[in-house]
């Protein structure tokens, strides 16, 4: 028999596990309630009377930022943030095509240090930007993008033009983030673009569904039914539906902070700066290579050249910083930087990276000593595992490490047998360049001829857009840029079909510009249509279209080494007609007026000039001055 003493431990275990029971109930309530934004709401309340939309904050905190131009292609899932950015008085541009409006942003970063801002629709409009955020990924330029998206309450409903957004950007974006309500729109954005900025530079993703950013009267339409709910189930289907939208708009027009948040810069020790002037001071044939990385903010373009001119140490300009010196400045040096680079005794890789440009660092000399800076630490150490080892690493940002060492080095001189050596090799090159450029061709004209004379033509105000191939990379040994920031090409990732989207940005960025395009005839087919673009939006950019009628670049190797043509044959079209289609101006150049070249490109900057945007057709021939040059 069981004794009392014993039966009392059972009978105490029942109200203990009722109140366990009870505390977990009440603990899932409470935790539904606050998904279910019931908490929230007691302290924000809904102005469901308000006509004002979701686009309205997204316009404020651009302006807050300083946006001035917004790259689009309209489409109904982000249509009242653009109306919203027209009204706060941000230029809305709309292209052709999705990957154009990316280029376009991207060219507006780059020239400006600020962040370039893009908004698509969803699915297609998307998908279609892909390629440009992955080219402003390896370029590294802080550009936003701006994703229409189904409704948040249909997502992995089949909405239309609904798809998995955010898995496709997240590998491309340094932040990527999907606004789940209104008064969210504000912080994420502000995130977003410090994001950009911060670091290393790069492209970043805010998905905006159009149920954030409609106003609330349209959504109710849509959400919640208009006649009463029957039974059960419809009251609390009804019931959710309401608190759903109420969540969703609640607290959305509350004064936020809208202006930018501080950016983190990584900036170089006082210890390894020092460390970095006793190497380069005892150098005797020291040489800089510099990068895009240099021209970023915070450095202003003027001092970084006053930097690497007290340094007076010769260099070579790459990316975003060609032209910093200007045209025909003693320390930049142009041609044979294998050569030079195997002489040197220090070398300084400011920005620049060891991957295939600089074939994986075995270009390096074994005996030099490398300085290499970059705001990357991946990217600074690449290869250094295999082919090269650095004597100084240095995570940073480049223009500020630049300056700073110069102060550090400042009155220290070099012997200047070393830089007039590598001037030599420079002229040598040059007069190499000057007897091909003599050579006859087969038909039409030389296109090392043609680009000699754009380089007398170009004036001291142009900013230089190139994409294409062989006419192009023919166009980096002898067409200069005439100042920092003056020159654009895709970067890293080779992408044909920037050109128009980066003229786009540059000539609103800088409207006395003028800006010279100069395209292979493979690439300008990406780009062709845009001249609609210029024409309606009023934006004169000059054309200039190598045209052998062929993707020669490829073909340069297929055929000697496969023995086949197959696709890489294009034809003499007139591109210039083309053109003119669209409402543009179109000039051609031809073996017939050989001795009209620079009339002929006088003429385009004046119909420039007159406000119109002006293709060049100019058709060439074939010569063997990039025989060796890699196309893979």
């Amino acid at each position: 028999m069981e004794t009392p003493e014993a039966a009392a431990p059972a009978g105490g275990f029942f109200p203990s596990f009722l109140l366990l029971g009870f505390a977990t109930l009440v603990a899932a309530l409470l935790g539904a309630a606050h998904r279910l934004g019931l908490f929230y709401q007691l302290m924000h309340k809904v102005d469901k009377a308000s006509i004002r939309h979701g686009g309205e904050n997204v316009a404020a905190v651009l302006r807050a930022h300083g946006v001035r131009f917004l790259f689009t292609l309209v489409g109904g899932h982000i249509s009242p943030l653009l109306v919203a950015c027209e009204k706060l008085g941000i230029r809305v541009v709309d292209t052709r095509h999705e990957v154009t409006a990316v280029f376009a942003a991207d060219a507006v970063a780059r020239l400006t240090g600020t962040v370039g801002v893009v908004a698509v629709t969803a699915g297609p409009g998307l998908t279609n930007t892909v390629t440009a955020v992955k080219n402003a990924q390896i370029a590294q330029s802080p550009v936003l993008l701006l994703g229409g998206a189904a409704s948040t309450l249909l997502q992995n409903r089949g909405a239309l033009q609904a798809i998995d957004q955010m898995s496709l950007f997240r590998p491309l974006c340094k932040f990527c983030a999907s606004v789940q309500r209104v008064r969210e729109i504000i912080p994420t954005l502000r995130a977003a673009m410090a994001a950009a900025q911060s670091g290393t530079p790069g492209p970043v993703f805010v998905e905006l569904p159009i149920d954030v950013l409609y106003p609330y009267f349209m959504v109710q339409k849509e959400m919640v039914s208009a006649k009463p709910p029957k039974g059960l189930v419809g009251r609390g289907v009804s019931w959710y539906l309401e608190n759903y939208l109420a969540n969703l708009f609640a607290g959305a027009w509350e004064p936020q902070p809208e202006g930018p948040l501080p950016l983190d810069i990584p900036q170089a020790s006082p210890q390894q700066v020092q460390r970095c002037v006793e190497i380069l001071s005892r150098a005797k044939r020291p040489l800089v290579l510099l990068g895009s990385q240099a021209l970023l903010p915070p450095t202003p373009s003027d001092k970084l050249r006053v930097a690497v001119e007290t340094l007076g140490v010769p260099c070579f300009l790459g990316g975003m910083a060609r032209g910093l010196l200007g045209r025909s400045h003693p320390l930049h040096i142009r041609q044979n930087r294998s050569a030079a680079l195997k002489k040197a005794d220090v070398v300084v890789l400011a920005g620049m990276v060891c991957d295939f440009r600089l074939s994986y660092g075995r270009v390096l000399s074994r005996s030099s000593k490398i300085i290499i800076v970059n705001r990357n630490r991946k990217e600074m150490l690449m290869n250094s595992d295999m082919f090269w080892k650095p004597q100084e690493a240095v995570q940073g940002d480049v223009g500020s490490f630049m300056v700073k060492l110069a102060q550090g080095l400042e009155g220290q001189t070099w012997a200047s047998d070393w830089a007039e050596e590598l001037r030599q090799a420079d002229r040598q090159k040059e007069q190499t360049f000057r007897e091909k450029a003599s050579m006859p061709v087969a038909e039409h004209l030389n296109p090392v001829r043609v680009l000699q004379l754009v380089e007398e033509t170009l004036p001291d105000n142009s900013i230089l857009v190139v994409d294409g191939g062989d006419f192009v990379g023919t166009a980096a040994h002898l067409v200069q840029p005439r100042g920092p920031l003056r020159w654009l090409d895709p970067g890293a990732f080779g992408t044909l079909g920037v050109g128009a989207g980066f003229a786009l940005g540059a000539k609103l960025c800088q409207p006395d510009a003028e800006v010279w395009c100069l395209f292979g005839d493979g690439a300008f087919g990406y780009s062709l249509i845009e001249f609609d673009t210029f024409v309606r939006h009023k934006i004169p950019v000059m054309a200039l279209i190598g045209n052998d009628a062929g993707w020669t670049q490829i073909s340069r190797e297929q055929v000697p080494c496969l023995g086949s043509n197959v696709a890489c044959g294009l034809a003499y079209t007139g591109y210039h007609k083309a053109a003119m289609g669209l409402g543009a101006q179109g000039l051609l150049l031809s073996r017939e007026s050989e001795d009209q070249v620079v009339k002929v490109l006088h003429d385009a900057q004046q119909q420039c000039q007159d406000g119109h945007p002006v293709v060049v057709n100019i058709l060439i021939g074939r010569t063997d001055f990039r025989d060796g040059s890699i196309a893979v």
